[in-house]
């Protein structure tokens, strides 16, 4: 693979266009390839949506770095689009931050995220959080840059101090980690547009997130563009989405006892074989020797 073909190649051209890269984000590869079908540029591995997938649990801290991974590759693996994922805190001091970043740098992402929150961590829209002390955090920042073997494989820092100690801490937090190295800036759960705007201005890329928790004000990709963000993620609106949407039909079977005449519109068999990518397997296959009465199909 190029210099100019790499994953984090590919998100550091599309961050520096004038517009705000919006990321939606996603727990599995099915939801990858909705995001890509929608036209989307980018996409955000939620560790929130991730751990509510796979463990049916909320995010605090039960995953380990390898079930991130895992899944982060399965992920890219899905889609032709640049892959930002969330790392939680690194999942250890400098020595294992190096294998973290080694290890999602294997997996395919182009991006990772980490935050300076104690370990087990907590969303970042929860209450209970704690933080590490910010030289601590610098430090595993340092160990990230310094780990990667791209260098263009971005390494986003997140402080979540701002729920802890306030806004001016937070400032302090992240151009300390800024100085360490990294390349965009994440603070968590600002709680106002004039927040928004401070933050929008600092002299580095910055992340906006726009989550459904109520504390961060929800503005829209012109505004954002205009406050001066890089990037915006929107973590959980596809797994809210699915849980309503399973809800209703769940309960319409429930109490109907009839599979037809769904609350909400269903995809066609036709329509998930072919987002599955069945076409591109009979292809394959027709390409590859295999019979056509034995080549897959519908």
């Amino acid at each position: 693979m190029t210099a100019a073909s790499t994953p984090g190649r590919r998100l550091v051209d599309l961050l520096a266009r004038p517009r705000v890269l919006a990321a939606p984000g996603v727990a599995d590869a099915l939801s990858a390839r909705l995001v890509a079908e929608a036209g989307f540029d980018a996409v955000y591995m939620s560790g929130d949506a991730t751990t509510a997938v796979r463990l049916g649990q909320p995010d605090v801290g039960l995953l380990t770095m390898s079930e991130m991974v895992d899944n982060a590759a399965r992920i890219a693996d899905a889609v032709d689009l640049p892959v930002i994922a969330d790392a939680d805190t690194g999942y250890g001091g400098p020595v294992n931050v190096r294998r973290t970043v080694r290890e999602y740098e294997r997996a395919g992402v182009a991006a990772i995220q980490m935050e300076d929150q104690v370990w087990p961590k907590r969303c970042g829209h929860l209450a209970g959080k704690r933080v590490i002390p910010a030289a601590e955090m610098a430090a595993k920042v340092k160990a990230a840059v310094d780990s990667r073997r791209d260098q263009d494989f971005l390494i986003i820092a997140r402080t979540d101090v701002l729920a802890i100690e306030g806004f001016q801490a937070a400032l302090d937090r992240v151009g300390l980690y800024r100085e360490a190295g990294a390349d965009i800036l994440f603070v968590e759960a600002p709680t106002s547009l004039e927040q928004l705007a401070v933050i929008g201005r600092l002299p580095a890329p910055t992340m906006y997130n726009a989550s459904a928790s109520g504390r961060t004000p929800i503005i829209d990709q012109d505004e954002l563009t205009r406050l001066g963000f890089a990037l915006a993620i929107y973590p959980g609106q596809a797994t809210f989405a699915a849980i309503a949407a399973i809800r209703s039909v769940l309960r319409h079977i429930r109490e109907t006892g009839d599979p037809r005449d769904m609350p909400v519109p269903l995809a066609s068999f036709t329509d998930y074989v072919t987002l599955l990518g069945l076409e591109a397997v009979r292809d394959f296959e027709a390409a590859h020797g295999t019979p056509e009465d034995q080549q897959v199909g519908i």
